[in-house]
């Protein structure tokens, strides 16, 4: 009930503003076969939550590559809001990233969304702010669905 709180107030705020990096989550750093191997060696836990995908999964990843998009976009056009993004993805990330699974997939696709239009823009442009009102938008949308149909 915590969790479903936590995500009807963070996007609720991602419609209450005009649009807009969230703090990725930063990876350990250890070379992929490292982990590997560390995963192998370490006992399994028995209380550890299951990494089984919510029913809102799937919108949820969407609204972590649009908080992404408009972070960079909203950075990118020094827009008053810029600077709240990462609070709200690292809040997102806090109160949804029950597994380090999980944490990695809604950063990834926070980091998607960013770096889509990283590699694009340079300067902020009228299709920069286009862009941004159109994930608004959907964020909005997205956001009233995931309250209407999971909102508790």
């Amino acid at each position: 009930m915590r969790r479903a709180a936590t995500i009807l107030c963070l996007l609720a705020a991602l419609a209450a503003q005009a649009a807009a990096p969230a703090l990725a989550q930063q990876r350990s750093g250890r070379p992929a076969a490292s982990a590997s191997k560390d995963a192998k060696d370490a006992p399994k836990e028995t209380n550890a939550p299951a990494d089984t995908p919510a029913p809102y999964d799937r919108d949820l990843m969407r609204m972590s590559e649009i908080i992404g998009a408009l972070a960079f976009l909203r950075g990118l056009c020094s827009a008053p809001d810029a600077a709240d993004w990462p609070a709200r993805m690292k809040a997102l990330i806090d109160s949804e990233g029950v597994t380090p699974a999980r944490r990695d997939r809604l950063a990834g696709a926070y980091n998607r969304g960013y770096r889509g239009y990283a590699l694009t823009y340079r300067v902020c442009t009228p299709a920069a702010h286009e862009a941004a009102a159109r994930y608004v938008a959907e964020g909005d949308r997205l956001s009233h669905a995931l309250a209407g149909r999971f909102g508790g």
